[in-house]
């Protein structure tokens, strides 16, 4: 399709609230919208994670035993992003196609839906955390940090509501092409916590419990500002309408159709880094050094491939968008621009970590508690960014599914890799032929570069049944 055809696209839409910048961007030509969408959530999920790296460098000072009390934690920090991500995700794919479809309406009530099943999420997911989070600790092999673990765990269980509202909101903005905004929110929550990291650490005297109470006032003052934006000011798209609110078996299926696999393959990967904690315990004899190395190497490589999360949300948008509108050969061109651009920026973030890891390792080893996992440290780095550009075929691919409708094929495709190759890989390496933590290492590599080859293949086999002509 032509640029003159998205440019008729959008002069076919209603007037109200259809002629918004983010909308006529979600139906333009694909390539440019790819761009323009994933360039500001880029920088906004670059500070985001600058603050995770900023956080670990500050309780890093702690000495490795609070490094690895956060690593027992962070999984289940991890769902509670990924559950309200994943509902971001089912959210943002539906609206994103009821745009496409020209459903103003449609996408409003998908809106006011998301904020419902946002609450009740929060209920059954924080609560229990709460109550047993001393407990839960012990009985995935915390140890000595289990009491760390627990005071750091706690604070963040307790402000889970703020989680789930910033993302579940953020990701609102993002379907309907309102990603400046969005992108302010996320840079005022990292750049919060950044500040007061240091404050409630060392200045409060509150150890890691500083450190989860900067994550969550960060996260409150995020969620003020999207109120603003989408239930006071109301110039979004979307309006919010919840007096006369009824739930509606289809949309609510339209959302968990996408949103609760994204949400599992969140969580997937989750339980994945437990399953490779206890499995470090193991191989480790109980020592947490290696958990320590192994949470703190993977907040680099979550830095390392940010930029394919800002591209993934950008195509999850503009193929559901083109999906809506039934315009697949976009869909074709979105998602090979996106693998394409995201293999090029990886490949020099691959090389540019392999160069500099000790002096990377170095950053998160400057205590005197930690100094003895640098070089472990620095092993981990150029182990795991040989899989960096391969993250580009997989990742990519699974978005393409999600802005399409179709979130059990990228649920598969996750779980393919997260809850069978890389334990299957790591059993393997590690315990069969005996390697020991650079068996796990390998083992994850592994298992990412062959589940993204298999995801690739599988969207490539889509894409091109949808373009065959109706019999």
């Amino acid at each position: 399709m032509k640029d003159k055809e998205y440019k008729n696209n959008i002069s076919n839409l209603p007037s109200q609230k259809t002629e918004t910048e983010g909308v006529k961007t979600l139906l333009g030509e694909p390539k440019k919208a790819i761009i323009k969408l994933a360039i500001p959530l880029i920088i906004a999920m670059s500070v985001q994670t600058l603050y995770n790296l900023v956080d670990a460098i500050w309780v890093s000072g702690l000495g490795a035993d609070a490094l690895a009390a956060i690593g027992f934690v962070f999984p289940f920090f991890f769902m509670a992003v990924a559950l309200s991500t994943g509902l971001g995700v089912g959210v943002g794919s539906a609206i994103s196609r009821k745009i496409g479809a020209r459903d103003k309406e449609g996408a409003d009530n998908v809106a006011v839906h998301s904020i419902i099943i946002m609450l009740l999420f929060t209920v059954v997911f924080t609560i229990p955390l709460f109550v047993f989070a001393g407990d839960i600790f012990v009985l995935i092999g915390a140890g000595k940090t289990a009491g760390m673990a627990a005071a750091y765990g706690s604070v963040i269980f307790a402000g889970g509501i703020f989680i789930f509202f910033s993302n579940t909101a953020n990701s609102i903005l993002r379907s309907e092409g309102d990603v400046k905004r969005a992108m302010y929110a996320m840079m005022l929550g990292a750049g919060l916590n950044i500040v007061l990291d240091p404050i409630f650490i060392y200045t409060l005297d509150m150890g890691v419990a500083g450190a989860a109470w900067a994550t969550i006032m960060s996260f409150g003052v995020t969620s003020i500002l999207m109120i603003n934006w989408l239930f006071l000011k109301k110039d979004t798209y979307v309006s919010f309408k919840f007096s006369n609110f009824k739930f509606n078996k289809k949309i609510v299926k339209d959302i968990f159709g996408v949103g609760l696999p994204a949400s599992l393959s969140q969580l997937s990967m989750a339980l994945t880094m437990i399953i490779i904690n206890v499995m470090i315990v193991m191989v480790g004899l109980g020592s947490t050094d290696g958990v320590a190395v192994y949470t703190t190497g993977w907040r680099v490589a979550m830095i390392a491939i940010l930029p394919l999360l800002g591209i993934a949300t950008a195509v999850v948008s503009v193929s559901g968008a083109a999906f809506g509108a039934q315009s697949f050969e976009k869909l074709k061109v979105s998602h090979l621009y996106a693998v394409k651009i995201g293999v090029m920026i990886e490949t020099v973030i691959a090389a540019a970590t392999f160069i500099f890891a000790p002096q990377i390792a170095a950053v998160f080893t400057q205590s005197e508690g930690a100094a003895h996992i640098a070089s472990d440290l620095t092993f981990f780095l150029r182990v795991m960014c040989i899989f960096y550009p391969a993250v580009s075929f997989g990742m990519l691919s699974a978005s393409v599914f999600q802005g399409t409708g179709k979130g059990i094929n990228a649920l598969l495709a996750t779980t393919l890799r997260t809850l069978i190759l890389t334990p299957l890989f790591v059993v393997v390496l590690a315990f069969s032929f005996n390697i020991g933590l650079i068996g796990i290492w390998f083992g994850i590599v592994a298992a990412n570069i062959i589940g993204s080859a298999v995801a690739f293949s599988w969207a490539r086999l889509y894409i091109v049944k949808l373009l065959r002509p109706a019999p």
